[in-house]
């Protein structure tokens, strides 16, 4: 099929169902924010490497995170005691830690200026977040997502020292059922966040629970509950 190519002057994406066999659905267009969040209210995202356009995804399998199905292993649980942690406090170094880790299978890293730079205002917004894990009062790990409704559309991870964005990620799985979030979408099947409790499942069925929340407004104020963290 012919991937359509967006223009900068409409902020609309075709139909996340209608993708390429890869799971592309557009390529083009901009980092507008109003254009970001739409993106995230219909299930899609951008990914695409250094001197490449654009490019906007809608995958099938997606790989999400039940909130109650987050496996808190016992030496995780213990690891998490060596961490203090904040909410948003840090975000622009979480996401600049996120774009210069090394990864397995993975040249170079799409984390890139214009990506950093679209992010940060989504930030300033109120609707993209970090949680952050530190250690002697130095940043340490943590990670980074948009929230569409009751959904944390989680983004990257970065990881100093053993456990530290584990840690973190646990944190906020606590906080986002504590505040009546539905589900992570983790977007991509992944090893690593499969070891934690994520499943795949259908894009037919991730979009139906999204658009069941992606309008609904949950307030609250992206502070650490201390009770929760014991």
């Amino acid at each position: 099929m012919n991937i359509p190519k967006l223009s900068k002057y409409d902020l609309s994406f075709p139909n996340p169902n209608n993708t390429n066999e890869n799971g592309i659905v557009a390529w083009g267009g901009d980092l507008n924010p109003s254009r970001l969040i739409r993106a995230y209210q219909n299930g899609i995202f951008p990914w695409y490497g250094k001197d490449d356009p654009i490019i906007w995804w809608s995958t099938d399998p997606r790989l999400i995170m039940e909130l109650d199905d987050f496996k808190l292993s016992r030496s995780l649980k213990k690891s998490m005691k060596k961490f203090k942690y904040k909410f948003d406090t840090n975000f622009t170094e979480v996401i600049k830690q996120c774009s210069s880790i090394k990864r397995e299978n993975q040249n170079g890293t799409w984390i890139q200026d214009d990506i950093i730079e679209a992010y940060s205002v989504l930030y300033d917004m109120g609707v993209a977040h970090s949680a952050e894990s530190y250690k002697d009062g130095e940043l340490v790990g943590g990670l980074y997502g948009v929230v569409i409704g009751k959904v944390f559309c989680g983004e990257s991870m970065f990881s100093l020292i053993s456990d530290a964005s584990k840690s973190a990620y646990a944190v906020l799985v606590k906080h986002l059922k504590f505040w009546g979030y539905d589900f992570i979408d983790c977007q991509v099947p992944t090893d690593h966040l499969k070891s934690l409790g994520a499943k795949e499942v259908t894009k037919e069925y991730f979009l139906d629970r999204l658009y069941r929340v992606n309008m609904h407004d949950i307030e609250n104020r992206w502070d650490i509950e201390k009770s929760l963290i014991k």
